[in-house]
């Protein structure tokens, strides 16, 4: 019955987004649905897209073993980003009516810096999207275990995934994102009501988190050494700058602002999804914790050598404690939330990658050739995230975290500095990427984590994240020696028949 249920949701899913492929007419209806999406559909996107496979699994494990110390990236930090890109980025982003974020550092910085940013922020994708090809693999592992094993259930939902993304591009995205938040939505808010009752109900559940010290937010540092205070509290800080500020130069952030009817929709969209995501993070933590209450002996999972089998407690406590409706809602609801992170995940990269490294070589192309070839590298890049995913042992917390460090050592400061302040130029960015990224990946080759060095008491994506700043400043107030361009906007991205971003 369960079995049946989870084929026939994703057979529906899949045709819900090869059916937005009848909406795509040309490259941007394929990135940004056309700029012309509802607040009710641009709400559903941000939500859906950001609670994915590591809210559900990873994150509410990772509160069930840590307290909410262990989890101030996401979703504390995740929600400020998106309330920070609501207020400070959405109205600037579209008003400039650009396909992808790349498109910014183009107009702002010009082609050279356009092509290293774009590396960098492609390149910070496939943490994220490794992490919802692990959990679809997870989910469809764990639902036939004697039939698939972990790496060939990844290889299957990585296929799934692509396929109607492909097709659908940010059409599918939209369409099944409605679909898949009132899956989430509905699904969690029954399942922890159910789940809740068996472990006591809501109080006994809050006042046994409280009492294992769950609730402590800030680093508890009573008897530790300066030192390792000071270590504890960076790496706290650390975690959630990484979320709050790398996570702004993403080009899914981007699209979700761009891909409004207008405006005002892409500011309240971004906010209302963000505040509701915040809220709602908290229902699988429940959930998850409920489990140890009912049995203790889901706490053997933070014992093992492999760090993903921690994600298993909601799917092995769902499967082992309750009815077959209720698996089928749990089931339901997981799936919606990776299926639809995972698809805005391929496209993203995919879109930026097409559009801001390879338009050099694609200039002359048509844009039905054009599209394709965006569907072409979207394939690849969902290959490439399957086989980190196959080849890692991260939970996926950690994926996304280490993903979006390298935005933010490497794109955060030439964005916000390239709107805000007037002064800084070309030079200045590129100073700003150098410094920032070789000084995170020599911080994080020499400095491992666990190193009881000095310097290592600073996580690395800080240190980077300062040097990147500093770069901005002595880059752009020094003299001139890289001029910043002007760019032509009637020469800018000149392909025939293609509707372009600038």
């Amino acid at each position: 019955m369960l079995i049946l249920a989870i084929i026939a949701y994703m057979i529906a899913t899949i045709g819900i987004g090869l059916y937005a492929a009848s909406k795509i007419h040309s490259s941007k209806d394929f990135m940004v649905a056309g700029r012309s999406l509802p607040l009710y559909m641009n709400f559903a996107c941000v939500f859906a897209t950001w609670f994915g496979a590591e809210t559900l699994l990873s994150i509410s494990a990772t509160f069930t073993r840590d307290g909410l110390q262990g989890i101030s990236g996401d979703p504390f930090g995740a929600a400020t980003c998106l309330m920070l890109v609501a207020l400070f980025f959405a109205r600037a982003f579209y008003r400039m009516e650009l396909l992808t974020i790349g498109d910014f550092y183009h107009k702002r910085y010009g082609k050279f810096v356009e092509i290293i940013t774009s590396l960098a922020i492609t390149a910070s994708y496939l943490g994220w999207t490794s992490a919802q090809m692990t959990a679809l693999g997870l989910v469809i592992h764990v639902l036939s275990p004697d039939m698939l094993t972990l790496n060939q259930a990844i290889i299957l939902g990585a296929c799934i995934v692509t396929l109607y993304t492909m097709f659908g591009g940010m059409w599918s995205i939209a369409l099944t994102d409605l679909v898949q938040t009132a899956a989430i939505v509905i699904g969690l808010l029954i399942v922890a009501y159910f789940i809740g009752g068996q472990a006591g109900g809501v109080g006994n559940v809050l006042s046994h988190a409280q009492e294992a010290g769950k609730f402590q937010f800030f680093p508890s540092t009573e008897g530790a050494n300066p030192v390792d205070a000071t270590r504890q509290w960076l790496a706290f800080i650390a975690a959630f700058l990484t979320f709050a500020l790398g996570s702004i130069p993403q080009q899914d952030v981007f699209q979700r602002v761009t891909s409004a009817k207008n405006e005002s929709t892409a500011v309240h969209g971004t906010l209302l999804g963000g505040a509701f995501y915040f809220i709602f993070a908290f229902i699988p933590m429940y959930i998850a914790y409920s489990a140890v209450v009912i049995d203790t002996s889901y706490t053997e999972l933070f014992q093992s050598d492999d760090t993903r089998h921690i994600q298993r407690i909601l799917p092995d406590l769902i499967l082992g404690k309750t009815p077959v409706w209720t698996q089928i809602l749990f089931f339901g609801a997981l799936l919606s939330a990776i299926l639809s992170t995972a698809s805005g995940a391929i496209l993203a990269p995919s879109s930026l990658f097409t559009e801001n490294v390879m338009q050099p070589f694609l200039k002359h192309l048509d844009d039905k050739t054009f599209l394709w070839v965006i569907r072409s590298v979207l394939v690849m890049f969902a290959l490439a995230a399957t086989l980190m995913a196959i080849n890692s042992n991260s939970t996926m917390y950690e994926m996304v975290q280490n993903a979006y460090k390298v935005t933010l050592v490497g794109a955060f400061t030439p964005l916000v500095m390239g709107l805000y302040w007037h002064r800084s130029s070309t030079q200045g960015a590129l100073c700003s990427i150098a410094f920032g990224i070789i000084t995170w990946v020599s911080l994080e080759a020499t400095l491992p984590e666990g190193s009881q060095h000095p310097w290592a008491i600073v996580p690395p994506q800080l240190v980077g994240l300062l040097a990147a700043f500093l770069g901005m400043l002595i880059g752009s107030l020094a003299p001139q020696l890289i001029k910043t361009p002007v760019i032509d906007e009637s020469k800018s991205r000149q392909r025939p028949q293609r509707e372009i971003g600038h």
